[in-house]
């Protein structure tokens, strides 16, 4: 139905929509004297209505017809909310530039908002002065300083020795140390982590103090180390992310080890594999999960893996579901020889910037996890994020539901303590009503999300009713977002901004982004990250000359801290810089997705450009799938997955196109076969993965070399009237 511009919207219009005669009248009037001040389609008009008449009360159909009212001749990317001043003036990055901005950009300056993409670009340009201001306003505190901020190369170096540059060379530090330290942004008695378990959504939130965290991580610390394992050593962490697990992974980190992380919703055999890449010597877990009225099995699973020796902590009580194996310690018995140490400070293990301090996986196309170390730096490119494009400080609350096996955990983690903030944890489902109450009683200022979960909130309506009101803004990440779950979320929490957030674990954060200082438009990026170039290469590999609308893969100026520069198990030059084409004699950095750049200069992501996929926020190759896929039925000649986005926009859905050894086979065995996909992916690659559609083709497209073309298949897939879909 086409949308009515707002000037010819009546109150029997707003009646349509389940709204009283009484109450439509004096919406209807309101609407009336908004567009006497402002006009009928401007940003202004819709900042106006989003603040002063819509409230999460009134039906969503309402609010759609308002904004697409408001925008029915606008074109693409239309502002969903725009910054205000006096706003603006108090955000980390405006009160820098109000302070600094003449010294950063002469002339150029005027103020945080109309500036703020010439400080970005003034971000790349000067990266020693950028990071050299941020560190200081997030008093990053090194054991021993470094000699300069950015090496750039060295006379004789090779190209492939340091392409993203050598950062902060010759200092020390200890992250873990800067999250427990005190200074100008908190106290000891300041609360740092707030907490509920799912099990008890009526009791009151627990919360730990800085004092508390410290404590806890120095026992834990002390612990460790009377395992007697070498400095350096990894020790991988399968649990739940929850105040214990954030606890240990901070112990791991000012004990001088290395944690390895690991997706609590893993199968056995992928648990294995990470634990293998990265030399585990120790794991820690917990017994069970319990979700609602289920009891999800996961020191099995570790035991399974063939998992070294594990410490483990009971999920009921101080019992265990099974026995433990020999050499394995329960929660209990581990710290029990440390107990007296209770309270005795625990002296941080600092070391070189570029020592190793968390491995990390990200799925390749080869079928095997990239391992990928993070140095003691990239959590300060993670903090620095969040600092300036969410704008994370003092007395703010932190919310994200996520893992510690996968990049957003530790980012949570220490984009929350290095600002100063607190993290806010819920120990269940971030799908039902039990996180929505959590959201409210706990006052999260920041929440960030995945669009799988909004979606899941819209459809089953499980946040009505909640006050959300403290939220000063929204992140989202891992998924392509969609236009109306995002403008429902919106309304949620009376229109707070929704921070896009596009990165890699190999980046240590984004690439990518929205700001507060900027206007946002729905599942649009309004900016690249600081100090991050982007390039959208053509269909010959060279750069679309900047400011210019297109599309094509993706690319990233190569100087980043953070950003990694080896892997565990594959050659990192050749994975992303090998055949990158130059820019003012740098190597481009792969990336690897297919982005858009528009005529308003809002970027847009459209998915991968080679045969990885993104599932529910997690990157995973074809090949994975397909390997598993085949084995399902003995027809199955061969199969390809697919990441195929759905109509409107959202996160891709997993797609299996089935070639059979006898094209005879019947359509109606495509509902069975797609249970069966589905039993094989949860139980043997990640019981998160759902296909969503199964598709019977003669052959697969390939090229001359014999290589599946997966990408012809995703556009020919995309048409949703195929008559083979399930």
């Amino acid at each position: 139905m086409a949308q009515k511009s707002l000037t010819s919207i009546t109150v029997s219009d707003i009646e349509s929509h389940g709204i009283q005669r009484e109450a439509a009248s004096t919406l209807h009037q309101r609407l009336q004297e908004t567009i006497a001040i402002h006009g009928a389609d401007t940003p202004a008009t819709w900042h106006h209505i989003s603040n002063t008449i819509l409230n999460p009360e009134l039906p969503f159909s309402f609010h759609q017809m308002l904004y697409y009212g408001c925008y029915k001749d606008f074109g693409p990317d239309p502002p969903a909310w725009i910054p205000d001043p006096e706003s603006a003036a108090l955000t980390n990055v405006g009160k820098l530039l109000e302070r600094k901005g003449e010294e950063f950009l002469g002339s150029l300056y005027t103020d945080p908002i109309f500036s703020f993409a010439d400080f970005q670009k003034f971000s790349v340009s000067n990266p020693e002065i950028y990071w050299k201001t941020v560190l200081d306003e997030m008093n990053i505190s090194f054991s021993k300083p470094p000699e300069c901020i950015l090496r750039d190369s060295l006379l004789g170096e090779e190209p492939s020795s340091h392409p993203s540059g050598q950062w902060l060379p010759g200092a020390s530090i200890n992250p873990a140390q800067n999250c427990l330290s005190v200074n100008e942004k908190r106290s000891l008695n300041d609360t740092v982590i707030i907490w509920r378990d799912e099990q008890h959504d009526d009791l009151t939130l627990q919360r730990m103090t800085l004092k508390e965290l410290r404590e806890e991580v120095w026992l834990v610390a002390y612990a460790l180390k009377s395992l007697g394992l070498e400095k350096g050593s990894a020790i991988a962490i399968d649990m739940p992310m929850n105040f214990k697990s954030v606890v240990i992974y901070l112990a791991i980190i000012l004990a001088g080890y290395v944690v390895v992380s690991i997706a609590d919703s893993f199968a056995a055999s992928e648990i294995s594999t990470r634990l293998q890449i990265s030399k585990a010597k120790a794991i820690f877990t917990q017994d069970l999960i319990i979700r609602g009225d289920k009891s999800l099995p996961l020191y099995s699973r570790i035991v399974d893996a063939q998992s070294p020796m594990a410490v483990v902590m009971p999920t009921r009580g101080s019992e265990f579901s099974m026995k433990l194996r020999n050499g394995d310690l329960s929660w209990h018995d581990f710290l029990e020889s440390v107990n007296s140490l209770k309270g005795k400070e625990f002296i941080a293990i600092e070391q070189p910037v570029e020592t190793f301090t968390n491995i990390l996986f990200s799925s390749g196309t080869t079928g095997d996890p990239k391992a990928i170390p993070w140095t003691n730096i990239t959590p300060i490119k993670a903090a620095a994020d969040a600092w300036c494009h969410m704008d994370i400080r003092k007395g703010d609350v932190v919310s994200w539901p996520t893992n510690l096996g996968w990049m957003m955990g530790p980012w949570l983690v220490y984009a929350s303590l290095l600002n100063g903030a607190s993290m806010a944890l819920y120990n269940g489902s971030p799908l039902g009503t039990g996180f929505a109450k959590f959201v409210q009683d706990a006052k999260v200022t920041m929440l960030g999300v995945i669009p799988s979960i909004v979606r899941g909130w819209r459809s089953a309506n499980s946040i009505s009713g909640y006050d959300w009101s403290a939220i000063r803004c929204f992140g989202s990440t891992g998924e392509a977002s969609n236009v109306d779950e995002y403008l429902w979320l919106m309304g949620r929490a009376r229109y707070k901004p929704i921070i896009e957030y596009c990165g890699g674990t190999e980046i240590g954060g984004g690439f990518v982004c929205g700001s507060v200082l900027q206007a946002q438009s729905l599942a649009a990026f309004s900016t690249p990250a600081m100090c991050c170039s982007l390039f959208i290469l053509d269909d010959s590999g060279h750069p679309i000359p900047e400011n210019v609308p297109g599309m094509g893969e993706l690319a990233l100026g190569p100087l980043m801290l953070g950003a990694s520069n080896t892997l565990l198990n594959a050659d990192h030059y050749g994975v992303y810089f090998k055949g990158m084409p130059l820019w003012n004699g740098k190597v481009l950095r792969r990336h690897g997705d297919v982005f858009e750049r528009t005529a308003r200069g809002y970027y847009h992501a459209h998915g991968r450009a080679d045969d990885t996929m993104n599932l529910g926020g997690i990157k995973v190759s074809s090949v994975e799938i397909e390997r598993i896929c085949n084995g399902v039925d003995n027809n199955i000649l061969e199969t390809a997955a697919i990441g195929v986005p759905p109509s409107g926009g959202g996160p891709e859905l997993l797609t299996i196109a089935v070639v059979f050894k006898n094209s005879d086979s019947p359509n109606e065995d495509l509902h069975q076969l797609k249970m069966s996909f589905n039993s094989a992916l949860q139980k043997k690659l990640n019981p998160l993965f759902r296909v969503s559609q199964v598709v019977s083709l003669p052959s697969l497209p390939r090229t001359a070399s014999n290589k599946v073309m997966r990408r012809v298949l995703r556009h020919q897939l995309s048409d949703h009237n195929q008559s083979s879909k399930i």
